[in-house]
């Protein structure tokens, strides 16, 4: 149990810090206009999330602690509803409507579809690797 918390926290450091990272990139190379890096991170860890639940479903090469880790730990870690409510809210503050519904659209559209490519990636791979069921999370 200990290790399990302790894998938990490290991975949510991990994820904390690749989050950061990413906002800085996505800052530096697209500017501050608009939130890319909350909705680079959130549409990327939407995918990411869908490989790891999917392959944890469908297969044996992710039991509960991996996906405990990867999935809680390092996407909790790296994923922000939070901030991505609050960059929306501050875009309707400051009457940019237009972009508020930009990022609305795109975060929730972008999350659904990075999270079907991750679990049909993840589906595809342990298909052909002739790893684990068939068994699918979405569509199966």
């Amino acid at each position: 149990m200990l290790v399990r918390l302790l894998l938990l926290g490290l991975g949510g450091a991990l994820g904390t810090l690749a989050r950061y990272a990413v906002g800085l990139w996505c800052q530096r190379r697209m500017g501050g206009a608009f939130p890319y890096g909350t909705l680079a991170v959130n549409v990327a860890g939407s995918f990411l999330l869908g490989v790891v639940m999917q392959l944890s479903a469908a297969t044996d090469l992710l039991g509960p602690t991996a996906r405990l880790t990867l999935g809680t730990g390092v996407m909790g870690g790296f994923t922000t509803y939070s901030t991505f409510n609050y960059e929306t809210l501050k875009l309707l503050q400051d009457r940019a409507w237009l972009t508020a519904g930009i990022n609305l659209v795109a975060t929730v559209a972008g999350c659904l579809v990075g999270g079907l490519v991750g679990i049909a990636l993840a589906s595809h791979v342990a298909a052909e690797l002739g790893l684990g069921t068939s068994k699918r999370l979405v569509g199966g």
